[in-house]
């Protein structure tokens, strides 16, 4: 059993000052892994204390400086990365090779991408040649709360603190009590890459404990929150009380609009995105709308697709999917795929239940339903898990209705070899993204959504703007600089 109960404050690490234990469960056996400690009020206080006593002089450190501190940062990472995967797979049941790749793979490519902007971003730039003398400023928000969830967890904790750090921002981490040990880790690394005391700092928690107590404090500048649209309502109102800052990433309903001419992988490439880390992602593509006249192919194609997935414990080697993450998720998506058969739709794969040979750990059967509508729960609540719900269309305009008749608006796809058709669809679906024909984002593309999805972005130049406040200084004087 792994016992990790002190919280790193102003650069040490430190018991709580009201212990109270929480057992990380392992998904894949329903056992506990690991021991913490939630924090409280007076916990996260001594925590904010720390950020906003370190807070002038983080600011004051030249970029260059703060960007050398990453990327000794990120040396330490790479070294350190067989640690971080296993953390990460025995705590929220991504399988290990997925850990290895992708789930620790996402705050190495984001630190990378943040250095990338951050060597040719002026923090000091001219207004316009219209006014030689007048400035613009990005200035450090401050001290930030960052409060990130356990489905993708170095991705987001990556995307806040090392923004925040390259800003110039101090700052307390409130990572999910689900998946704490990685973050746990991250402080190691942080400690070992020489980031000054109080500038970083973790308290564990959940979220109407130190969650709200961060997010309501006078002393945090700002909130970055990623979790449930729920969660971030919750936020946004207890922030509003000291007119902080507030950036959400939050739920996602996302529309994959499959038109009669996409290739022939489309169908395929849609299921296998869908399962991916068990479904467990706010961006994945759990609507399907394919086009009438290869709708039946589709939903034949998607079902012998879903039934080829296989499911095993995280520790297993091989391209399966994992647990969910617990007994609350495993609950919530067995009633929603009840809903859905109670409601109408069509079962064409997997079902109520866990697979077969299963009889412990919180393991979902890739599941696949047709024939549903937009009225039906499960096309409008995030199931968030590996359930993919099938529509039919007939015309764009129709796709186009259907994809946007959501209260999220995070990511969608389209796929179609039309290249015009292709086009429209992107500038008429309302969200913050929209991929089409299987092609990933670029490195540093903006990530985050509107409507019930949040506000915001993370990533690339976008993400360290979201931690700077733009000062606008007229009398500059141009001969020093």
């Amino acid at each position: 059993m792994i016992e990790k109960r002190d919280f790193y404050i102003d650069g040490q690490w430190v018991a709580p000052l009201e212990p109270r234990d929480h057992q990380v469960i392992d998904p894949s056996t329903e056992d506990p892994c690991a021991v913490i400690s939630l924090g409280s009020e007076a916990d996260a206080d001594r925590a904010v204390a720390a950020a906003k006593a370190a807070s002038p002089a983080w600011m004051a450190t030249p970029p260059a400086d703060r960007i050398a501190i990453v990327e000794t940062f990120l040396e330490i990472y790479e070294r350190r990365k067989e640690e971080m995967a296993q953390a990460i797979s025995t705590e929220m049941g991504a399988p290990i090779d997925l850990s290895r790749s992708a789930q620790w793979g996402a705050g190495f490519s984001h630190t990378k991408n943040f250095l990338r902007a951050a060597k040719t971003f002026e923090f000091v730039r001219p207004l316009g040649d219209h006014a030689p003398n007048d400035r613009i400023v990005y200035e450090a928000v401050g001290v930030c709360a960052l409060i990130t969830p356990w489905n993708w967890p170095m991705n987001q904790v990556t995307l806040k603190v090392i923004a925040a750090l390259i800003a110039g921002c101090t700052m307390v981490l409130k990572p999910s009590e689900e998946s704490p040990l990685n973050a746990l880790l991250f402080a190691e690394m942080m400690d070992e890459a020489g980031v000054p005391k109080g500038v970083f700092n973790l308290v564990n928690g959940d979220g109407a404990g130190v969650g709200s107590a961060l997010s309501g404090h006078p002393d945090v500048d700002m909130v970055s929150f990623t979790g449930s649209t729920r969660a971030g309502i919750a936020i946004s109102q207890n922030a509003a009380k000291t007119l902080k800052k507030v950036h959400l990433e939050l739920g996602g309903k996302g529309a994959n609009v499959i038109f009669s001419d996409a290739d022939d992988k489309a169908v395929k490439r849609g299921v296998l995105h869908m399962m991916n880390n068990s479904g467990q992602s706010c961006n994945a593509p759990s609507r399907m709308l394919v086009q009438r006249d290869r709708y039946d192919a589709a939903v034949e194609e998607a079902a012998a697709v879903a039934e080829q997935i296989t499911v095993g414990p995280a520790s297993q080697e091989g391209r399966h999917i994992g647990p969910v993450v617990n007994a609350s998720q495993f609950e919530k998506i067995q009633g929603l795929i009840q809903k859905g058969i109670d409601e109408g739709a069509r079962l064409v794969a997997g079902g109520p239940g866990r697979p077969e040979g299963f009889n412990r750990g919180f393991f979902v059967r890739p599941t696949v339903f047709a024939d549903a509508n937009n009225d039906m729960t499960i096309a409008r609540e995030e199931i968030f898990g590996p359930v993919l719900t099938i529509m039919p269309f007939d015309t764009e305009e129709e796709a186009i209705a259907i994809a946007n008749d959501t209260p999220y608006g995070l990511t969608n796809y389209v796929q179609t070899t039309d290249g015009e058709r292709a086009n429209r669809m992107a500038l008429s679906l309302r969200s913050g993204m929209v991929e089409m024909n299987g092609q990933p984002r670029g490195a540093g593309a903006p990530f985050g959504g509107m409507k019930a999805s949040g506000n915001g972005r993370e990533g690339g130049v976008w993400g360290l703007e979201d931690f700077l406040e733009v000062k606008a200084v007229s009398g500059w004087d141009a001969k020093t600089t």
